[in-house]
């Protein structure tokens, strides 16, 4: 191909001829259209074999470039059709122009043909202008003559409450007004519009006394309804009266309201009356709150505060009920039925409550104060003495007025009286505490009950308080009942904290000087101690059955304080209790095991006394304590006892003595085991019973053959596990004649043999200290001697 073909223009060919104009934008799209052929071109026929298929293609693209012409043909055909319409719409829209424009020029010659005459007609329309003023006038010269004497005479009837009639006066008089403004308004399309302005304001000043005048009427209107209920009683024609006029001025408002309105898209000429619309009726059921309102405020305050508070709340219902009743049988028959004066007058006053209460609970209330708000807010509100009553209810929606105080009010409220009642709390559980100690000081025993136990005045105090406590604040709610029992036992944890206190302190008085008369009674009010914190234990338990009773709880067990400190209460007052047993017994111990005592032997006896003693008082306690601390009393007798021989008062020189001492010990066991059978003590209770110690003690002591320890001391180790190798060794010093070797065996038998404790197994020998040895000191280095 040539040079040209390849760019896609051919110049010889498709050149066009001088003088012919050439777009530029066709000249650029037959290039890009010959290059686009020519790219297609050399793709198909890339080999001479494709040469063959020339004439199809030639075919194919001849009938593509005859559908596109054909195409392009149509398209300009249906354009050039608008083209030929729009140019006949624009041929049509100038023609009627030039028949506009001659039209109007016809009408310019004309309106400037008439304008002169136009001009004499301002003369005209001036004196009809005048004509107008002077027929007003002179129609309007009588009620304008009457103005002054009618508004005096009008006042004169609104001072004697005779309504009825001075409203129709004011209305004549406001009619009157109304007319002389309407004549004015009705020219002020002229262009004497600037003193239109001036004309109302002269009509306003003239007529000034009717603005004084619907003043007045209003204030004794609504004097009137504010005294309705005083008046219904009396002489309801005044409040009658009232409630017509303020139906006629709502008609009024109506009537000038509906004149405004907008009539085929015009608004009426005629303006609004001045002071319309009034509202009187909406003003009614204002005033009809504020006369609630300030009933409320009238109640007397010099008694609210302090005990005078539940009697100002039962003031008001029966004030409520009482305005209530008059508002149905009496108020309700003057009014409307539309007006629903009953349910108007409860809505009122339960915004009126709303309010009140509120200031209420803003000060700072006391407990019985807070609780009667509470009890008139949640019971006697809704009772069927007040708001529940079947002819109330059916006017009364409190869904729509809401509570009378908010639920977080009312959670702050009880959180309060709970705060109150535990404030009294402590402080009645501190002076119940100190009365307690002042009867520990008394010389007498304390009082016994009609089971025989000691007691004192302090759990009974501690008991009613939270009980009464409980049983008050179940009158307001279960929820409050509950936080009350709670705040109540955490008070008791407290108050058991310092009762076991009271009880060291008193323990440590009485071993300054055991012997002082203030002392005398001190084991006995220990036992009347302990009875208490049982007593106080159960009281507890009762309560905590009365807030678990309810299914839905938040509180599914007793609170681990007052139970505990309970439990440190007894356990320590037990304590105190042992260490006074012991300190009787202590004089008697002392000859035990001793060359006296094997002697003598009478030195159990004055032990089983001082026990006896002791026991007798112990039946004082409730159970289960009672039966803990004879248990406690009879092991620490074998403990004592035990420990008398573990310090090696007597060490046996012959066959002879051991027996003996083992006699002695197998006497003073059964001595012991049949004092507290006797006295009903069982120590049974334990795996082991502890007066049995003592004779296998004794039969390792009085066993001949040395050499049959080894079995004898397996034999104790099965029994008490809890025995150590220093026991062993001092019962076998006892004895005085285990041999070296002896010694060494079992020892080491005892080294290793280690038996566990079995279940409910009680340990004796750690409770039994034994003295330390004697032994010279020892270089680690050298051997003893």
């Amino acid at each position: 191909m040539s040079q040209g073909n390849e760019n896609g223009c051919d110049n010889r060919e498709d050149s066009p001829a001088a003088g012919e104009e050439v777009w530029p934008e066709v000249e650029r799209a037959e290039c890009l259209a010959r290059g686009a052929a020519l790219k297609w071109a050399s793709g198909v026929f890339c080999r001479p074999e494709h040469l063959e298929r020339l004439a199809h293609y030639r075919k194919r693209e001849s009938q593509r470039t005859t559908s596109i012409n054909s195409r392009l043909k149509s398209v300009v055909q249906s354009y050039l059709e608008g083209v030929d319409w729009g140019l006949g719409q624009l041929r049509e829209a100038r023609a009627e122009l030039r028949e506009v424009s001659h039209a109007m020029k016809l009408v310019r010659l004309e309106s400037s043909k008439n304008a002169e005459s136009i001009k004499a007609l301002d003369t005209l329309r001036e004196t009809s202008i005048k004509h107008c003023q002077l027929l007003a006038a002179v129609t309007n010269l009588p009620h304008l003559h009457a103005v002054k004497s009618m508004v005096m005479e009008t006042e004169r009837l609104v001072e004697s409450r005779r309504l009825l009639e001075a409203h129709a006066r004011l209305m004549e008089l406001e009619h009157w007004q109304d007319e002389v403004l309407l004549q004015l308004h009705g020219l002020r399309g002229s262009s004497r519009s600037m003193l239109s302005a001036e004309d109302d304001e002269l009509v306003q000043n003239y007529f000034s006394g009717v603005g004084r005048l619907v003043e007045a009427l209003a204030k004794e209107l609504w004097a009137v309804v504010g005294s309705g209920l005083t008046l219904s009683l009396q002489n309801p024609t005044p409040f009658v009266s009232a409630v017509r006029i303020v139906e006629r001025e709502e008609a009024l408002d109506h009537y000038f309201l509906e004149e405004r309105q907008c009539v085929s898209g015009v608004r009426h000429g005629r303006p609004m009356p001045p002071g319309r619309p009034r509202c009187w009726r909406e003003r009614f059921f204002k005033v009809l709150e504020e006369a609630v309102a300030a009933r409320f405020r009238s109640a007397s305050y010099l008694h609210t505060r302090g005990p005078g508070l539940a009697g100002h709340l039962s003031a008001l219902q029966h004030s409520i009920i009482g305005d209530l009743t008059t508002v149905r049988n009496l108020l309700e028959q003057c009014v409307p039925p539309h007006y629903h004066l009953t349910k108007a007058y409860l809505h009122a006053c339960h915004r009126c409550l709303q309010v009140h209460l509120g200031q209420i609970i803003g000060w700072e209330l006391q407990s019985g104060e807070i609780f009667a708000v509470l009890n008139w807010v949640l019971h006697i509100y809704n009772s069927p003495e007040m708001m529940s009553d079947p002819g109330i209810a059916a006017h009364l929606d409190l869904e729509e007025m809401g509570p009378l105080i908010s639920q977080d009010s009312l959670e702050q409220l009880q959180n309060k009286y709970v705060q109150c009642v535990r404030k009294s709390l402590s402080e009645w559980m501190r002076k119940a505490l100190e009365v307690e100690l002042t009867d520990w000081q008394r010389d007498q025993e304390p009082d016994i009950d009609n089971e025989g136990c000691y007691h004192t005045s302090l759990p009974t105090i501690i008991t009613q308080m939270l009980e009464e406590n409980a049983r008050v604040a179940l009158m307001i709610s279960e929820s409050l009942r509950d936080q009350t029992i709670q705040m109540g036992l955490y008070e008791m944890e407290t108050l058991l904290t310092r009762f076991r206190d009271a009880i060291i302190e008193f323990g440590k008085e009485h071993r300054k000087d055991p012997m002082a008369n203030n002392t005398k009674f001190y084991l006995h009010y220990l036992l009347a101690c302990i009875s208490n914190c049982i007593i106080l234990k159960t009281s507890t338990e009762t309560l905590h059955q009365q807030v678990s009773s309810r299914q839905s709880v938040r509180f599914s067990r007793i609170p681990p304080g007052p139970l505990a400190g309970l439990d440190r209460a007894v356990r320590k007052a037990c304590r105190l209790v042992m260490d006074q047993l012991l300190l009787d017994l202590q004089p008697h111990l002392q000859g035990l095991l001793s060359h006296s005592w094997l002697v003598q032997g009478d030195v159990v006896s004055n032990v089983c006394d001082v026990l006896e003693h002791h026991c007798v008082l112990y039946g004082r306690v409730r159970s289960p304590c009672r039966e803990r601390l004879q248990e406690e009393c009879q092991w620490l007798t074998v403990v004592e006892y035990v420990r008398a021989l573990m310090q090696k008062k007597l060490i046996c020189r012959s066959d002879e003595e051991r027996q003996l001492l083992a006699q002695q010990m197998v006497q003073d066991a059964q001595q012991l085991r049949e004092h507290f059978q006797s006295m009903e003590v069982d120590g049974t209770g334990s795996e082991v019973n502890p007066t049995a110690l003592i004779p296998v003690l004794a039969d390792l002591i009085k066993l001949k053959d040395p050499g049959m320890l080894i079995l004898e001391v397996s034999g104790l180790i099965s029994k008490y596990p809890d025995i150590s190798e220093e026991h062993v060794s001092v019962l076998l010093d006892v004895r005085g004649d285990v041999p070296r070797d002896v010694r060494g065996t079992v020892l080491c038998l005892l080294e290793q043999s280690s038996p566990p404790l079995p279940p409910g197994y009680r340990p004796i020998f750690p409770d039994i200290l034994v003295p330390p040895s004697n032994m010279p000191f020892c270089l680690p280095t050298a051997k003893c001697a």
